[in-house]
């Protein structure tokens, strides 16, 4: 599609997945520096919103959610990693009926719970890869780093994919230590919004299909906790090309 014809294309955050973190990271990936990826982690926890957020209501309401707030990152993150998925497994729990918001003027008021509030699972990406997931409001803190893929010749540990830059480490079999590799692929000191200057030069790395395959995941993984069930998918999306290392004052240019 050329850049002439803006009114056709649809596309959808996030776009901190175009950053410097996880694109040199893909970079790594697609350069077979882990060899055959196998299989990757990704963890995101807290204690809940509601310790923060004046009005944290929606987050425990039909819509909210850990996965439905956070896993929009990190599974973008896991497409552009590894590719689509072709089925899931899922499995949630709910620990608390009521939440205390701790903050603002209705700090010691109690709201409801309506949705599991812990989420974890399991996706079988098409080129044979599998990914676990936990996503929570249900803990206090974890080690873990945010998203690590693991391949037959070494094992990457992936920045916060929330945001847009910060460290690759790789460690191989036999390594006493990680390493950090140097930043090669990505938008530098890139920002929200990136993704729309990324669609407006022509590029499909934000593109809506790839949006709707990762909602599907996660409605999946949700359906699949409450059935019981190991889900396939109906969508799909093409993995995007790689995003070049690109100056902050390149893409400031564009």
């Amino acid at each position: 599609m050329s850049a002439a014809t803006p009114s056709a294309w649809a596309g959808c955050a996030p776009d901190t997945v175009l950053g410097t973190g996880i694109q040199t990271a893909r970079a790594a990936v697609d350069a077979g520096v882990i060899g055959r990826p196998v299989s990757a982690v990704a963890t995101w926890v807290s204690a809940g919103h509601e310790a923060w957020h004046p009005n944290p209501d929606f987050y425990y309401r039909e819509g909210g959610g850990p996965l439905l707030d956070m896993g929009p990152y990190y599974l973008t993150s896991l497409f552009h990693l590894l590719g689509p998925v072709k089925r899931v497994s899922g499995a949630s729990s709910r620990p608390r009926a009521v939440r205390r918001i701790a903050s603002g003027p209705r700090a010691g008021e109690e709201i409801p719970v309506e949705v599991d509030t812990h989420v974890t699972g399991v996706l079988e990406h098409v080129d044979g890869a599998i990914s676990t997931v936990t996503f929570s409001f249900d803990a206090a803190a974890t080690q873990a780093a945010p998203i690590e893929v693991h391949g037959e010749t070494g094992t990457l540990s992936l920045p916060d994919p929330n945001m847009f830059t910060g460290e690759v480490r790789l460690r191989r079999p036999g390594q006493d230590a990680w390493s950090t590799l140097p930043t090669s692929a990505g938008y530098e000191n890139g920002s929200r919004g990136i993704g729309l200057l990324d669609l407006v030069a022509g590029n499909a790395r934000s593109d809506g299909s790839i949006a709707l395959h990762v909602l599907e995941i996660m409605t999946a993984l949700l359906e699949s906790a409450r059935t019981g069930k190991r889900l396939e998918l109906t969508t799909t999306a093409e993995r995007p090309p790689l995003v070049p290392l690109t100056s902050e004052r390149e893409w400031r240019m564009q």
